[in-house]
């Protein structure tokens, strides 16, 4: 299917940005692909990142036409060359823009996450849809950036949540909101993940001939090529990633924002604490985050959100048999716990649920991740409620409430947050966090 597209001008200077696709890939297994045997049917794509979690994203629209593959890595791009001929290649998207733009219908972004909102956002002015890798940009004001354009330019957009396409979400998200547990009060989220930066080598080691490090840098301040950072350690660092808690939380933030509605409206305040010192350079580890949210529909009581990661763990979790588990979700009801994983999940105590009914299946099978993206383009669909599961306008809530749990350890305090000026109203230093520091020209 290809969209008609009257050219635009492109003006580099305004949409800089780039990144290698080096997200580790995690064990999701592979989607189902929007397969048609019409070439008129399918859409012309682009792929921004195309090593580990950006070769998923590949793979994962295969059955379409992907135009163009990206990497600042010319590495990456040599290793593809074989798999996709036809594709034409580029170290640089502004170049792949400006000179394919006008013959795509959709961008998927798989950097670092520092060049997401760059790389997104400039695809997005296109008119381009956009499937773009957690956490959508590097700081709020990202973040509300790519949802702005997103709604104005009326894209279909989906966030890499790829857990989300599972069927075990579904099954959890129909318990609760069936009130299997009763009122929801707390919900305790906890993940092994456990990343640990390196100081900053003495000598300097010359940047690979390989690697475009200007493109790569993106937005971030200028410094010189650091091997510390390639391939996927990057996101142990402030300046490119928010370690453990920017990597995984989207992932398992997603279930009670699903299951509950949180995305209708955000978190009043949160708490971030380590027995480790602040780094200004390495992101944090061994986070315990609280977040407090408004009070749910039918409940007086504010909800408690809480996120640990490393060696945190919630105190509960030996009592309830659940010591050798590296990462879940546990809702604490009125009327039970619910416990989920992945891909399992559990009403506990079990005793008290051996006869319990299930309520009947309401949530359809998934067409896949990113087949639900590719299929809501085709049927020209745009931001509303429904295109896709994870649109941004859904998705980027989930973002910013990760963000701003990294934010608030960086700051050292509780954050006392106003969603709607995107401000923490008691500590006038977290808006460095909000809104970061751009190279000049990169500015989204």
């Amino acid at each position: 299917m290809k969209r008609s597209i009257v050219r635009r001008e492109f003006l580099k200077a305004s949409v800089l940005g780039v990144g290698m696709g080096v997200l580790p890939l995690k064990s999701f297994p592979s989607p189902m692909i929007a397969q048609d045997a019409a070439p008129s049917s399918k859409i012309n794509i682009a792929h921004v990142g195309i090593a580990r979690q950006g070769a998923f994203s590949v793979k994962g629209c295969s059955g379409e036409n992907q135009i163009a593959l990206c990497d600042a890595d010319q590495r990456n791009l040599d290793a593809a060359k074989a798999q996709h001929p036809d594709a034409q290649m580029f170290t640089d998207f502004r170049e792949m823009l400006d000179k394919v733009g006008a013959k795509l219908d959709a961008i998927v972004v798989a950097t670092p996450d520092h060049t997401h909102a760059v790389a997104a956002i400039a695809g997005m002015k296109l008119g381009l849809h956009c499937y773009s890798e957690k956490p959508l940009g590097h700081d709020l004001y990202q973040i509300r950036r790519m949802r702005q354009v997103a709604k104005e330019k009326n894209l279909v957009t989906q966030m890499g949540t790829q857990i989300h396409a599972e069927d075990n979400y579904r099954r959890v998200v129909e318990l609760i909101q069936a009130g299997a547990i009763g009122t929801v009060k707390d919900v305790k989220i906890w993940c092994s993940n456990r990343y640990i930066g390196k100081p900053k080598p003495a000598e300097k080691t010359p940047c690979p001939p390989e690697i475009n490090w200007d493109v790569w840098l993106g937005p971030a301040a200028e410094r010189d090529y650091d091997p510390r950072f390639i391939p996927g350690t990057w996101r142990m660092y402030w300046d490119f990633g928010n370690g453990a808690m920017g990597d995984m939380g989207c992932h398992y933030l997603d279930l009670p924002y699903w299951a509950l509605g949180l995305d209708k409206s955000a978190p009043i305040s949160v708490e971030t604490t380590s027995p480790n010192p602040v780094d200004e350079e390495m992101c944090g580890y061994d986070l315990t985050a609280k977040y407090v949210f408004p009070a749910l529909p039918g409940s007086s009581e504010s909800l408690t959100l809480s996120w640990q990661d490393g060696q945190a763990r919630p105190e509960c979790l030996k009592e309830l048999g659940l010591d050798n588990i590296g990462a879940g979700v546990l809702f604490f009801g009125t009327d039970g716990i619910l416990f989920s994983t992945y891909y399992e999940h559990a009403l506990l105590p079990k005793e008290k649920f051996e006869s319990f009914e299930r309520p009947t299946q309401s949530i359809p099978k998934s067409l896949g991740h990113h087949a639900e993206w590719i299929d809501a383009i085709k049927k020209g669909k745009g931001t509303e409620e429904g295109s896709t599961t994870c649109r941004f306008e859904y998705s980027g809530k989930i973002a910013e409430t990760v963000l701003l749990g990294c934010f608030a350890y960086r700051c050292g305090q509780k954050l006392e947050y106003d969603e709607k000026t995107m401000t923490a109203v008691n500590c006038p230093k977290a808006d460095e966090y909000f809104k970061q520091y751009v190279r000049p020209g990169w500015e989204v």
